[in-house]
């Protein structure tokens, strides 16, 4: 890091993770927002910033350090402080520096205290912690020494789990930038990386991620989905039930949900092909399902992540209620990242599917109502959380597969090119000796696909070509 790096920082002005001072002689003030970041989501503290951004520095002597040291020691529990000097002088035999510490959460140690006391940030405020999110957070601390991923998986080995996954995760983390390069290719030495392993045994976490045989030890680690007629369950049009790590599971309901869901489709200009997306957004999909896999109750032996498409919804349950006191109404507002199984979703994170904080429901909102849809709607019953998704419109429980013909595609050209033109203008294009009742058809066929529209009625009616989102083609 240099003084370019320095002043980028404090281009981007004070946060909830971000603070200046303009010396040590203020290093309580910044122990206290340290600690306020530590119970958050982390943070940085530059010393030697003024309040209004201007980069002064300051001297770093031995005495600064042992002060710092101290200052550092008065955290309960030990505080994963990083500590960089920064030269900011006009000259580098000046000593002039910037002092960075950043602040590391790690959330199973929360909450942390600072000189007997805990902090919180909100904002760019640093305040005592109330005691009631204090009692919180040591409760959240006590349940993370002692839930059911990070215990000991009896009966597995570390052969007993895919090991081309574990790789795959290795590589994605390493090019996403969230393992470090040195990452090698040992199963072991990157399982104990991931903290998967304890005495060299696999954890809970690792069979739930990686794991190659489930029953009858792990039938948790299920995938339900169903394509139901109508809007209730009385009738089943296609169902699927299977076991696999989460990875794999995530693919499977990717896939169910491609041969289910409508696709709403556009005409690409020039290349006369229809491109089909699914009628809902499959970022927001994957987001919702991970969030399911990642926050789920495991210790629920009969328990599944389910995936319901009915004609007016779609919807997503998982077993297990909303951690540490979160609400529904929570997840479309800022809220801590409070995952209910914080090693599953690290391994999520790493592969680059998710981010750490927080952001995961409300990003789907924001997708699906940047799509035309309404708002998804989130709920608690019966020991489960659920995300609806609504549409825009009816989904049909029909499909269209049928690729274009060459004719079907010299259509679109003609079309296209030198539309709107009518049915006689068209045939004549064509040629081949096409017959007028056989081009109408075609035409009526790219019609139900979006491609082409028409205008007019009976002899008077003239086709042209599609531009931009034309409906939905039923899936």
């Amino acid at each position: 890091m240099n003084r370019q790096d320095i002043e980028r920082l404090v281009q981007s002005g004070e946060s909830e993770t971000l603070e200046f001072k303009k010396s040590t002689a203020q290093l309580r003030g910044a122990a206290q927002s340290l600690c306020g970041m530590l119970n958050g989501n982390g943070g940085r503290i530059l010393i030697g910033v003024t309040a209004n951004g201007r980069i002064v520095g300051q001297k770093i002597s031995d005495k600064t350090l042992r002060d710092l040291a101290a200052t550092l020691q008065k955290f309960e529990p030990s505080a994963p402080v990083q500590q960089t000097r920064v030269p900011v002088g006009d000259n580098v035999d000046d000593g002039v520096e910037v002092m960075l510490l950043e602040a590391v959460p790690n959330l199973e140690a929360r909450p942390y205290v600072y000189d007997g006391r805990p902090y919180q940030r909100i904002g760019s405020t640093t305040s005592p912690m109330p005691r009631e999110v204090y009692e919180r957070l040591l409760l959240e601390r006590a349940h993370s020494r002692t839930r059911w991923e990070n215990q000991i998986a009896e009966g597995y080995a570390i052969g007993d789990l895919d090991h081309e996954e574990i790789l795959r995760t290795a590589r994605l983390g390493v090019t996403a930038g969230r393992l470090p390069e040195s990452t090698g290719t040992e199963i072991a030495d990157i399982l104990e990386r991931l903290g998967l392993l304890r005495e060299g045994k696999p954890l809970n976490a690792a069979v739930v991620s990686f794991g190659m045989r489930f029953l009858p030890d792990y039938p948790q680690c299920q995938l339900r989905m169903a394509r139901f007629r109508g809007v209730d369950k009385t009738q089943f049009l296609d169902q699927k039930q299977t076991e696999g790590h989460a990875f794999a599971l995530l693919e499977e309901a990717m896939l169910f949900l491609r041969r289910h869901l409508p696709v709403a489709g556009r005409v690409i200009p020039d290349l006369f092909e229809r491109e089909d997306e699914p009628l809902f957004p499959v970022e927001a999909l994957r987001e919702a399902l991970v969030n399911a896999f990642c926050h789920r109750d495991y210790t629920i032996v009969g328990g599944s992540v389910s995936l319901a498409v009915f004609d007016d919804r779609l919807e997503i349950w998982s077993d297990g209620m909303l951690p540490f006191g979160l609400k529904p109404e929570d997840l479309k507002r800022d809220h801590q990242s409070r995952p209910r199984n914080p090693l599953i979703a690290k391994l999520f994170y790493l592969r680059g599917i998710i981010e750490r904080w927080g952001r995961g429901t409300q990003r789907i909102v924001e997708l699906c109502v940047k799509a035309g849809h309404p708002e998804p709607e989130f709920g608690e019953q019966a020991g489960s959380v659920w995300v609806r998704f609504l549409p825009s419109g009816y989904i049909a429980p029909y499909r269209v597969t049928q690729d274009l013909t060459e004719r079907q595609r010299q259509i679109l050209q003609v079309v296209a090119h030198h539309g709107p033109l009518p049915l006689r203008a068209i045939v004549d294009r064509v040629g081949l000796a096409a017959e007028a009742r056989i081009v109408r058809e075609d035409l009526y066929h790219l019609k139900r696909f979006g491609m082409v529209v028409s205008r007019g009625h009976g002899r008077g009616a003239v086709w042209s070509i599609a531009r931009g989102d034309n409906g939905i083609s039923q899936n």
